[in-house]
């Protein structure tokens, strides 16, 4: 009797110095956070990514953690962000006293819309934080033209984005602090783990003082302030440095899996809104390959992911909105607030395995059950 055939929603993909640069570590010993694959992995992220200076931490909600509290924010003061976006954005502006206002995503790329940003901003707004989401940048332009303009520092989270550009330049580069994660079904990863990006040499040595537990040199045990143990461990970062080296074949099969996606499921273009492949300051990079239903169909976003998961196709929802989410509302934050693009495409939207382990065969399978799936369910 044969199993039956299971596509997981991600697979990573190791096939670089990973185990190479692990051995060392274990011969060596060196396996906590002062080995040195930690800062050769920040130099070279950083390096990549065009800014000054990297901070490795143990993940990629901590890099936010540790973003905001870098800028030493008043208790009150406010942070503009996406509502569709993931938890982890809105809970360190919360536990830091911050006051969140949110903000709808645009339909067709799911990022958040500069014109409602430019709305939002008061005198008590202090960041904005810029969240890359699934495939495509933000228009961040106009939002970078407005902080300016009112000395508004930009959070850019582009934890969904290595290598991803707009307009030729770096997502992670443009805003005055940025995070990245490397989780396991991010475009490069460490299993867990995550790092801060800065060129402003300030906030990047608050982001070291924090993250090591405000030790000091000079005093190890003796504190003025209280910090976190955030750091990234020596074995980690070794394997971060190892697919940091893949990086830009990793994006080129990204692409290839978005684009093969793209071929077989266009003619369900009625049943779904398939992601956009390119628009005039990005190509996609297919973080996730998105599927969302359209209006007037007979079947429901759990009908098909339950036939999905029930044949062996791994499947994922999108990020439930911040202004939905049951801890905010009980905390009486965002009543009454709608975002509709937001609450439509959370309602209605999934994604596939589009991992960098993924191979054409697999594909394939996804594709046939998805038609497979239409077919039965309508």
């Amino acid at each position: 009797m044969s199993s039956k055939r299971i596509v997981p929603v991600n697979t990573p993909l190791f096939i670089g110095n990973e185990k190479k640069y692990l051995n060392d570590c274990i011969d060596t010993g060196w396996v906590s956070s002062d080995g040195s694959y930690v800062k050769k992995f920040e130099k070279e992220f950083a390096k990549y990514i065009g800014v000054d200076h990297g901070i490795s931490v143990c993940n990629g909600s901590l890099a936010i953690d540790l973003a905001i509290a870098a800028l030493e924010l008043k208790e009150g003061d406010e942070i503009i962000l996406p509502t569709f976006t993931i938890i982890s954005c809105i809970s360190s502006i919360i536990r830091l006293g911050l006051n969140p206002v949110l903000v709808d995503c645009c339909p067709e790329t799911f990022n958040m819309n500069p014109d409602e940003v430019i709305k939002k901003i008061s005198p008590k707004t202090k960041a904005i934080m810029v969240v890359h989401i699934y495939g495509l940048p933000v228009d961040i332009d106009p939002i970078k033209e407005i902080a300016t303009k009112n000395n508004i520092k930009i959070i850019e989270d582009s934890a969904e984005m290595h290598g991803q550009t707009y307009k030729s330049k770096k997502c992670g580069s443009m805003g005055d602090i940025s995070t990245f994660s490397f989780y396991a079904n991010k475009h490069i990863t460490t299993g867990e783990g995550g790092m801060v990006l800065t060129s402003d040499e300030e906030l990047a040595e608050k982001c070291k003082y924090y993250r090591n537990l405000c030790f000091k040199a000079e005093s190890r045990f003796v504190h003025d302030d209280l910090g976190w143990n955030y750091r990234m461990s020596n074995i980690q970062a070794a394997v971060g440095l190892a697919q940091l080296e893949c990086i830009d074949e990793f994006i080129l099969k990204k692409r290839d899996i978005g684009k093969k996606y793209q071929d077989r499921l266009k003619n369900l273009s009625e049943i779904f809104q398939l992601p956009i492949e390119k628009n005039n300051f990005a190509e996609n990079i297919y973080w996730v390959f998105s599927l969302v239903l359209k209006q007037g169909l007979n079947f429901s976003l759990k009908d098909i992911t339950n036939y999905l998961s029930s044949h062996g196709i791994g499947n994922r929802p999108f990020f439930w909105p911040m202004h939905l989410q049951p801890y905010l509302l009980k905390q009486d934050y965002f009543k009454n607030e709608k975002y509709p693009n937001s609450e439509y495409i959370a309602k209605h939207g999934f994604y596939i395995p589009s991992g960098l382990g993924i191979n054409d065969d697999d594909i394939n399978f996804v594709c046939d059950l998805i038609e497979e799936a239409v077919n039965e369910l309508s």
